[in-house]
C-alpha cells in the first residue's frame, strides 16, 4: 500500500530494523510498566525510522484527520503463540512483549502512555481479543454484537488524546469502524446546542468492578472515582474547542439525553453526520492504527469468533499529551494508572 495522508507503510529495511529494535529492547527491560522503560521511551523512540517519526508528527501537528495507520511490521506468529482465552491470569511479560514495547514507542512519539486502575486490572497495555463470556457485550472482548462507535472513555475528563491499536493478528479482516465529524452538515443552532453541557455520558462496562478482579476493599477502592462519576451525573458538552473546527466526544450506548427537544434534535443530527461518514479501517496483522480521540469515534463490526487460538488479537494503549493533567488521580507522579 502506498504511503499517503492516512497511512505509512514500512519498507522491508525499515520493517527489519523495527523488529530488531523491539526484540533487543524486550531483553533489556522487565515489563511494559518497567519504570526504566517508561523513563527511556522518548530516547528509544528516536531510534524508530525517521520517516515513521515524521509521519506521526505531521499527523499530530495537522490536527485534521481522525486516524492514521503504520503498516508492514514483521510480527513473528510462532513466537507470539495462540490468541489467549482471557487477559486475566496471563504471565507478564508474555511472548508478545516486543510488540508491546513497540506500541509504547509509538505512544512516546505522540505523548505519554497511561492506563486505568479500573481496566484489565490496571495493566498499562491492554489485550483485545474475543472472550466467550463477553461475546454479546459492548466491550472490546465482544464479537457477536456490533461494538457501537464511541469516543474512548468519553465519560472521563482525562480520557486519552490518542488511542493506538496494534494488530498481532486479524485473519478474518475484522474492520475497526472510524467516524470523523463533518461540520458542514450541522446547522448553527445544532452546533450551539452541542456546545452546551447538557448531556450525560456514563462509564462503559470495562471500568466496572464486575469486569475486573476485586477480592478486597483495597481493590474496590480503585473504582471510587468511577463510581462517583456515576453518582454525580455531571452534564457535559459533546462538542468543544473551536466553534469553527470543534472536537467531539460521544458514546451513544452509554448516554442519557436531556428533556430539551432542541438538544435531542442536535444530538440526532450529530449521530446522523457521523453515521453517514463512517469508514472501515482494517488493522491487518502487522498494522498499528492510531486514532485521534478528539477527532474521531471508533467501533467494530461483529464477527464470528472461533476461540481456537487463531482469533483477532490487538494490543491497545492510551496516550495523553499532558500527563500532569491527571495528577490528582494518580497515586504518585511516577504512576501511569488513573484510579
Amino acid at each position: 500500500m502506498p504511503n499517503d495522508t492516512t497511512s505509512y507503510t514500512l519498507d522491508s529495511r525499515e520493517a527489519t530494523d523495527v523488529a530488531e529494535l523491539s526484540l533487543a529492547l524486550s531483553r533489556s527491560y522487565r515489563s511494559f510498566d518497567d519504570p526504566e522503560l517508561l523513563r527511556d521511551l522518548p530516547t528509544l523512540a528516536a531510534e524508530l525510522p525517521r520517516n515513521v517519526q515524521r509521519h506521526l508528527r505531521e499527523f499530530q501537528l495537522a490536527d485534521r484527520r481522525g486516524f492514521t495507520a503504520i503498516r508492514g511490521h514483521h510480527f513473528d506468529q510462532e513466537r507470539i503463540g495462540p490468541t489467549p482465552e482471557h487477559w486475566r491470569g496471563r504471565e507478564r511479560p508474555g511472548p508478545e512483549f516486543p510488540e508491546e514495547i513497540l506500541l509504547l514507542l509509538y505512544s512516546a512519539l505522540l505523548g505519554e502512555p497511561f492506563g486505568w486502575a479500573t481496566q484489565q486490572d490496571g495493566h498499562l497495555v491492554h489485550d483485545i481479543f474475543p472472550i466467550r463470556a463477553h461475546e454479546d457485550d459492548q466491550l472490546g472482548m465482544g464479537s457477536k454484537e456490533l461494538l457501537t462507535w464511541h469516543t474512548e472513555d468519553a465519560f472521563h475528563p482525562y480520557r486519552s488524546d490518542y488511542l493506538i491499536l496494534g494488530a498481532l493478528r486479524n485473519p478474518d479482516h475484522v474492520p475497526t469502524t472510524v467516524g470523523e465529524l463533518d461540520l458542514s452538515f450541522l446547522s448553527k443552532e445544532d452546533i450551539d446546542q452541542l456546545f452546551e453541557p447538557q448531556f450525560y455520558i456514563a462509564p462503559d462496562e470495562s471500568h466496572l468492578p464486575k469486569n475486573n478482579s476485586v477480592a478486597s476493599q483495597e481493590e474496590m477502592n480503585r473504582f471510587a472515582t468511577i463510581l462517583r462519576i456515576v453518582e454525580e451525573r455531571r452534564p457535559v458538552a459533546l462538542l468543544y474547542g473551536s466553534r469553527q473546527d470543534p472536537y467531539m466526544r460521544v458514546d451513544p450506548y452509554f448516554m442519557d439525553l436531556p428533556d430539551d427537544p432542541d438538544a435531542c434534535r442536535a444530538y440526532e443530527a450529530l449521530c446522523k453526520v457521523i453515521d453517514a461518514g463512517m469508514q472501515e479501517a482494517v488493522a491487518e496483522q502487522g498494522d498499528f492504527l492510531v486514532i485521534d480521540n478528539h477527532r474521531a469515534v471508533h467501533g467494530r463490526l461483529p464477527f464470528k469468533a472461533r476461540y481456537d487460538g487463531t482469533d483477532r488479537w490487538l494490543k491497545r494503549a492510551c496516550v495523553t499529551t499532558d500527563l500532569r493533567r491527571s495528577r490528582e488521580l494518580r497515586a504518585t507522579a511516577d504512576v501511569r494508572l488513573l484510579g
